[in-house]
């Protein structure tokens, strides 16, 4: 991956948390309808473009470092959890205070009076699993991630294992991924895809850029135009099991469309030669390092703001008054967990090790008779 692309895609998923928060400033009303019509509702769009980016990126390491079984399984559960776990505590922790000493109780307070459960439910990511559909305390967010992490589980069954344990194994997790996992696995999948076939057709500069354009007025005319609307409709429709709730995963006739143009996005990026970018590599890194927990914090700021602040959507110093609360608390949290995904490496790689050690111990020789 030449740098100019991986700048570009940098930039891609940094922008994707933002248009997640911007997508939130909507909903939760932060901002009021006046100034919501100019912000665009790119939240569910960022979504696919992380699930595209997250098969791309893990064809990419598989491939170009060579990674072991754990060395692979150490590398997501450090990305993952380096992030994941300090803000799921977090939650809990901020919604039990609420609940228990400001008399002000949440509507996810179910969960936290049985945090010895849920706590664990959502380490282990099964939120979206068939048709459950749960999501911890004030991060909404999260429930991409029950999605992602089972992709990963589901990808190391097909690349590290061979003949009939890939078979056997690969089959176990499909059928625990259930329906909504099933219906965007291919979203995922095509990251894989893209990666594997990206130097098959190479373009020129002057139509990798003119593609590249065209990607981004046809998404733009998709959105404008409110086209996800008429295939969301018929994607309900046509789906036949009525019992199989489709939940998180009732856009995927529209996110198949939007995978298509992010796919296509990539792809003429990856021949653009966006030179440029390499001026401000450094403050690309630096500010795209922080995508992971703006994408998950943002909401817990957000939730804590609403529930002891009377806020006012009409007046702009409570908006900066929040976005830069966002910001401050992103810089904090991704300070000690995001920027510090090597401790939980080295957390993660001393279990495995122990693990192994505990499964691998030799049978003690049978004990001779005199």
């Amino acid at each position: 991956m030449n740098k100019q692309y991986s700048l570009y895609l940098d930039i891609v998923r940094f922008l994707a948390s933002v248009f997640v928060v911007l997508d939130h400033f909507n909903g939760q009303q932060i901002v009021n309808h006046a100034v919501g019509r100019f912000i665009p509702e790119f939240g569910r769009e960022a979504v696919i473009i992380f699930f595209v980016l997250s098969g791309y990126v893990i064809a990419y390491t598989t491939e170009t470092k060579q990674q072991s079984l754990r060395d692979y399984a150490v590398a997501r559960c450090a990305r993952i959890y380096s992030v994941a776990l300090p803000l799921l505590l977090t939650a809990f922790l901020l919604n039990y205070v609420c609940s228990t000493y400001f008399s002000n109780s949440t509507s996810a307070y179910y969960e936290v009076s049985k945090a010895y459960l849920y706590i664990p439910f959502h380490m282990l990511f099964l939120g979206e699993l068939w048709n459950l559909s749960e999501v911890p305390p004030w991060l909404i967010p999260y429930w991409s991630l029950s999605y992602e992490v089972w992709y990963y589980i589901f990808f190391a069954t097909l690349y590290y294992f061979s003949s009939y344990k890939r078979l056997c194994l690969s089959a176990l997790v499909f059928l625990v991924l259930g329906h909504k996992l099933w219906l965007l696995l291919p979203v995922w999948m095509s990251g894989v895809f893209l990666y594997h076939r990206q130097d098959k057709f190479p373009l020129s500069v002057f139509s990798a850029r003119l593609g590249w354009m065209t990607t981004l007025v046809i998404f733009g005319i998709f959105e404008y135009f409110d086209l996800d609307k008429p295939l969301i409709t018929l994607g309900e429709t046509i789906w036949p099991f009525k019992s199989l709730m489709l939940g998180s995963a009732s856009r995927y006739l529209a996110d198949y469309v939007v995978c298509i143009m992010v796919l296509s996005n990539f792809w003429c990026a990856r021949y653009a030669q966006f030179a440029v970018l390499e001026k401000f590599s450094a403050s690309i890194r630096a500010i795209s390092s922080y995508t992971f927990t703006l994408y998950l914090a943002h909401m817990l700021v957000i939730s804590m703001w609403l529930r002891f602040y009377r806020h006012d959507a009409n007046n702009m110093i409570d908006i900066i008054s929040v976005s830069v609360l966002i910001g401050l608390f992103t810089y904090l949290i991704g300070s000690v967990t995001e920027h510090k995904k090597s401790w939980f490496a080295h957390g993660f790689d001393s279990l495995w090790g122990q693990l192994a050690s505990v499964f691998s111990k030799p049978a003690l020789p049978d004990r001779q008779k005199p």
